[in-house]
């Protein structure tokens, strides 16, 4: 494809994405169906060249935006908190997943080598982090059930992907060693955290330097790619090294980021997301051709491989179901047994998280990814599509359904101690502090009684100033300096509260973004 073609192409199918995520609201469906639908539709219009993915290119240049994504706004303090949670999930759930894939797909294919079960078992089993995102954000889930699902969104690739190299590698050499997989597992995991960290704390160190807005917006978003790369180079967990990074650069951004640094960025950003979600499940639709004509058609499949990928199907999803609600069963005897830490989500919890198992990107990249020698290599490519395809369309489309079934709850104890408008409260009792500090001169008189009464109230404060323009200017400047204080004072009150753990994240950032438009509003006023 000439590079001119191939660029009409890319502004042709961002095009498509507007268009089908119009309709998608308008017929309430989740963007990530109508995408896929649409983008399979466009797949097979006339004309149309065939989209064919480069594995390894689809996984760096979209996973590590998407997984810094999730990772920079999670909510560090749950986090922690639900680690255990989250990692029972994102390891033990994908191990159990793929292992149960792997017996079904050994009894309905009983020439398939077992190593070749586990590396179709690896490529199925862990739930994909951008599907995750497109079903979750469009729904209400109590905080504890929500940081489980993201934490797990954002984890479980490391262990699906450290499973299907060692899977790939059994069934090509005929050699496997547990104890040579324990420790790879530990040092790609361990080593992640180190790359991931260590980048981290060079972007914060970075950023206090940089001085300008495009610069550290800039710096921001390339911090993914790099701390992806930079794990994949030095032979440990890409996918851990960002989560790690983007775990302490969404730390730190609250007290690196100025006002207008955080609001222009955010915006960039959160578009930048939104393109790249909305690309993915359009190239998995538009993958769909090169798929069918490879394997031979859908008559093809349909008669040769639609039962073995309704087992495997089957087998994931059951798989879910009983590991999640098998643990949720150990946490209620460990409860009666005393262990007050042990906090079971309850039946209909339970069915939720187990429902939330949607596969994307991640699982048809490392599909394509298998090497032209594996066995059955075209019969797994076939079920990854359809896995990926099922989940996406059933279960998104359901999940929606079933958390309004369940009728959850928050649990109060989930709450921080404040609430918006106590956080609020605090936050204007720190700014009056300010203010009332420098609303007088050291001889006591009244500078600014305006802004004591109330320096919101500043709309049309610069007609209200006498004297000279110099003398204006002053009083003007003077004015908004105490309005910049105030601001300031209110900043360091509200991420007080935040490390404290007195309020969550979300009343962080809406708070927060309240400061920042007052802040270049006084900026902007000053001059």
């Amino acid at each position: 494809m000439h590079p001119v073609e191939l660029f009409e192409l890319i502004v042709a199918m961002f095009v498509a994405v507007l268009v089908l995520h119009y309709v998608a609201q308008r017929l309430s469906l989740p963007p990530a169906v109508a995408l896929m639908v649409g983008g399979g539709t466009l797949a097979f219009l006339p004309g149309l060249p065939q989209v064919e993915l480069d594995p390894e290119l689809v996984l760096v240049v979209f996973l590590p935006p998407l997984l810094m994504d999730g990772a920079w706004f999670t909510a560090l303090a749950p986090f922690r908190r639900h680690l255990a949670g989250i990692a029972s999930l994102a390891v033990g759930a994908v191990l159990f997943t793929a292992a149960a894939v792997a017996l079904a797909a050994k009894i309905v294919v009983s020439d398939l080598p077992w190593a070749a079960c586990v590396a179709l078992g690896a490529i199925v089993s862990p739930p994909d982090a951008v599907s995750a995102r497109a079903v979750l954000q469009r729904v209400k889930l109590p905080r504890r059930l929500g940081t489980l699902l993201e934490g797990e969104s954002l984890l479980n690739d490391a262990t699906g992907l450290v499973l299907f190299r060692f899977a790939v590698a059994a069934t090509l050499t005929g050699t496997f060693s547990l104890g040579e997989a324990l420790g790879s597992f530990a040092f790609l995991v361990g080593g992640g955290l180190l790359v991931g960290g260590a980048i981290g704390a060079i972007w914060v160190l970075l950023l206090r330097r940089l001085g300008d807005d495009y610069l550290m917006i800039a710096a921001s978003v390339l911090v993914c790619w790099v701390s992806y790369i930079a794990g994949e180079v030095l032979h440990v967990s890409g996918v851990i090294a960002t989560v790690t990074a983007g775990l302490v650069c969404g730390w730190y951004q609250h007290t690196i980021f100025t006002a207008s640094v955080r609001l222009r960025g955010v915006a960039f950003w959160q578009t930048l997301i939104f393109l790249m979600e909305a690309a993915v499940f359009i190239l998995i639709g538009l993958s769909l051709r090169g798929v069918l004509e490879r394997v031979g058609g859908i008559g093809v499949v349909w008669q040769d491989m639609a039962v073995p990928a309704a087992a495997v199907i089957a087998a994931m999803t059951l798989a879910r179901f009983a590991y999640v609600f098998a643990g949720d069963a150990v946490l209620k005897q460990l409860k009666r047994s005393g262990r007050r830490a042990a906090e079971p989500l309850g039946a209909r919890a339970a069915t939720v998280a187990s429902w939330a198992g949607m596969r994307g990107v991640v699982t048809l990249a490392v599909a394509l990814s298998l090497p032209e020698t594996m066995p059955e290599r075209d019969l797994m490519l076939v079920i990854a599509f359809a896995a990926i395809i099922a989940t996406v369309l059933v279960q998104g489309t359901t999940l929606g359904l079933v958390i309004r079934w369940a009728g959850l709850r928050e649990d109060e104890r989930a709450h921080p101690p404040l609430d918006l408008f106590a956080a609020e409260a605090a936050m204007l009792r720190a700014q009056l502090v300010a203010v009332e500090r420098r609303a007088y001169s050291d001889d006591g008189t009244l500078l600014h009684p305006r802004l004591l009464d109330s320096y919101r109230r500043r709309a049309t404060i610069s007609t209200e100033f006498q004297g000279s323009m110099d003398e204006r200017q002053e009083s003007i400047g003077a004015h908004f300096d105490v309005i910049l204080a105030a601001v300031a004072a209110g900043r360091a009150e509200l991420i007080r509260l935040h490390r404290t753990q007195q309020i969550d994240d979300e009343t962080m950032h809406d708070l927060e973004r309240d400061l920042d438009l007052e802040e270049l509003g006084a900026i902007a006023a000053r001059g």
